[in-house]
């Protein structure tokens, strides 16, 4: 399934600065980075419930916001870009 995700971590204390940038290693393990709080994740469910499952145990309920998208099928394919935005092959193999 393809997703977009994006976060909002309140980061006015030195605790809520850990959190983001345990959000942000998180989703990087996940997908790809668009945007300073925004992935695009090809995953299955099962993946997911594991990713959902580890933001909860970081996020503060009370402070910060993770939504989730659901697109259609390839839905991150067609995708429209403005500015230095490129899109990018989330199926192709990673080279690191």
């Amino acid at each position: 399934m393809d997703l977009l995700l994006t976060y909002d971590v309140d980061t006015t204390s030195a605790k809520g600065a850990r959190r983001l940038r345990r959000v942000a290693k998180l989703c990087e393990g996940y997908g790809l980075r668009v945007q300073k709080s925004v992935f695009e994740i090809v995953t299955d469910e099962a993946d997911l419930l594991r990713l959902l499952a580890r933001i909860d145990d970081i996020i503060d309920a009370e402070r910060d916001s993770i939504r989730i998208y659901r697109l259609p099928h390839n839905g991150l394919a067609d995708v429209q870009t403005l500015g230095i935005a490129q899109v990018q092959s989330h199926r192709d193999d990673l080279v690191l």
